[in-house]
Order: C-alpha cells, then structure tokens, then sequence
C-alpha cells in the first residue's frame, strides 16, 4: 500500500486501540452505574410526587433525614410495620425498620460514572491527537484521507461523549447548591430531620 508506512500504521493501529477501549471502558461504567443505582432498591418504588419509597408489600417509607449539602435523604418504614411483615427476613435485620437512601446530585455512584466517562473521553483525545499527529507528518493523499475520516469518527466520538460530562468549577458547584437550597426552602436548614412516630 503506497504511502503507508509501517510507522503510520502502528500509530493509527494505537489510536484505534485507544478507542476501542474507551468504547468499552463507557460501555462498562454505564453497566454498572445501573447496576448499582438498582441494588440497594430492588423492588422498592419511589414516588416523587409524594417523595416516599413503597415497598414490594406496598408499605411506604418516609423521609427520615436530609442532608442537603450532601443531597442525601434518608427515607425509613415504621418499624412496627417492618417488625410484623412476614417478609422482614428477607428485607432487613434491623428492628427500627427498613432503610433507603437516595442520593441526589454528586452521588458516589454518578461521581464514578462521571470518572469512567472523562477517563474515557481522555483516551479519545489521546487518541485523536494520534491521528492529527500522524495526518500532518503524512505527505501522501491516501494515507491523509483515511487519517481525516478516522479524525472526524474519534472528534464526533469524542463531542458526544463530553455532552454527557457535567465540567464543573467549584464556584459552579456552589452556585448550584445554593440555588437548589433556595428552590426547597429558604429556611431549610442543612440537616433535616423529620419525626415520623
């Protein structure tokens, strides 16, 4: 193949590598970010217009505790309810009833998701900065051609990838907790408790 030397073809053979991986890194952080948000939840429904969770015996939990800096809610079931289910065994070991939390915002689960994702968007990069390298050492119209199109699949790769990665500065974050606390309630502390006896 003319133009194409065994140096081109290793870079270009690298890059797709490269991006081979970081379709396979997203593809598996997706997987078990789902995964995971189901977990601790499996067959409990949360109902956001009366923001309780149900249970599969269609008994509700309440929220319990909030911390809002964290946006962490902490919903709980009556223990007297859980205490005579028939299905407390398999549900919860603990007396007080059974527990779900929810996690809003920055979550553990998002913030992990979110590393996969920009770990695979800098793979990409990598990866386009590869074929440009190689796009502008090449002098042959072949091999130039086939560097351009692979550039534009790894750029449009890469764009869609970065629509779904919140960059955030520290001041944006602030902002955005705040505007999040005014739009709860002004005068919602940063802790909540709520007594549900």
């Amino acid at each position: 193949m003319a133009g194409f030397s065994t140096e081109l073809v290793l870079a270009t053979g690298y890059a797709a590598f490269l991006a081979i991986i970081a379709f396979v890194l997203e593809l598996i952080a997706r997987r078990m970010h789902q995964r995971t948000r189901g977990l601790s939840t499996v067959g409990f429904t949360y109902h956001p217009d009366r923001d309780v969770w149900s249970c599969p015996r269609d008994q509700h939990l309440f929220p319990v505790f909030s911390d809002r800096q964290r946006g962490k809610i902490v919903y709980r079931a009556p223990a007297s309810v859980c205490n005579a289910c028939p299905s407390k065994a398999a549900c919860t070991d603990s007396n007080t009833g059974r527990v779900v939390e929810r996690l809003e915002n920055e979550s553990v689960e998002s913030g992990m998701l979110r590393f996969h994702r920009v770990f695979s968007f800098t793979l990409l990069l990598l990866s386009g900065l590869i074929v440009a390298i190689e796009f502008f050492r090449t002098h042959a119209s072949q091999p130039r051609t086939v560097l351009a199109v692979m550039f534009l699949i790894l750029f449009s790769l890469a764009l869609r990838l970065s629509s779904t990665i919140r960059f955030s500065t520290p001041e944006a974050q602030a902002s955005a907790l705040k505007e999040h606390q005014e739009s709860n309630s002004a005068a919602t502390p940063e802790h909540t408790s709520f007594d549900r006896s």
